[in-house]
This record gives structure tokens, sequence and C-alpha cells, in this order.
């Protein structure tokens, strides 16, 4: 079997699957860094919204952004740590003979994985932060101003 190299808990994955996970688990390890880095970005953009016209608008929206975009690495992180917690079943091989088979393999797979205990926790964070993060959205409107 060309292409298949690894073996975990007696099935054969493929390399590209492997390749994938082994990065998911690495994103994975940074979750608590990137929560830390969306912790203190709330609390700079919290702190500079309650000083209100002590600071320019400029700045706020430099802060909103940083905002957002500590919520999506967060997101990230979570989003692999729920994939790694699944395991390599729900990943798609590239070099799959059939790939609508392996695609919705995967799905089942994935949809099987989600009712484990071990895997709801990341699955209820990912929702979480998916929240935070479109509540932020709506909550701190950064485009382009408008001229009264």
């Amino acid at each position: 079997m060309r292409g298949r190299t690894a073996m975990l808990l007696g099935r054969r994955v493929s390399k590209d699957v492997m390749e994938r996970y082994a990065a998911d688990q690495e994103l994975a390890a940074a979750y608590r860094d990137k929560l830390a880095a969306a912790t203190a970005a709330e609390d700079e953009l919290r702190r500079a919204r309650a000083e209100g016209a002590a600071r320019p608008g400029e700045e706020l929206r430099a802060l909103a952004v940083a905002l957002d975009r500590a919520l999506t690495e967060a997101l990230r992180a979570a989003e692999a740590a729920e994939r790694v917690a699944m395991g390599p079943k729900v990943y798609v091989p590239q070099d799959a003979k059939d790939p609508a088979k392996a695609r919705r393999e995967a799905e089942i797979a994935r949809r099987k994985a989600k009712a484990r205990p071990s895997v709801k926790p990341w699955t209820e964070e990912v929702n979480r932060l998916r929240t935070a993060r479109e509540a932020h959205r709506l909550s701190y409107r950064v485009g382009p101003r408008v001229a009264a």
C-alpha cells in the first residue's frame, strides 16, 4: 500500500492524515497560550473603553482588531484540540481511491466522535469561543468611518 506509513491503534493511516494530525497536535498544545493572549487583549480593550475620551478612536480600533485576531487564533487552537480528541479517523485522506466515500466516512466518524465524553468539552469550548468572537464582532464595529 503506497502512501500508507503509520499505524495508529492497529489502523493504517495515510501519511498526509498523520501530518495533519501532528499539525493539529502542535496547534492544540498552544491553546492555553492563545487563550491567555485573547484574555489579555480583551482586558486591554475593556480598559481602553473605560477610559473613554482619553483614547483616540484609532487606538480603540487597533485594540478591537487585536482582540478579534486573538479570539480567532484561540478558536483555531480549540478546533485543532477538538480534532485531536476525535482521532485521525475524522480526517479525509488526500490519496483516497473514492474521495466521496472517504469524505462520508470521515463525516460519520466525526459525528460519532462528538458524542464521546472526551470530545464534548472541546466542542463546548469551540462553541463558546465562536460565540464570543461573533459577539465581539457585532458589538465593536471596526469598519471605515463615515463622515456625518
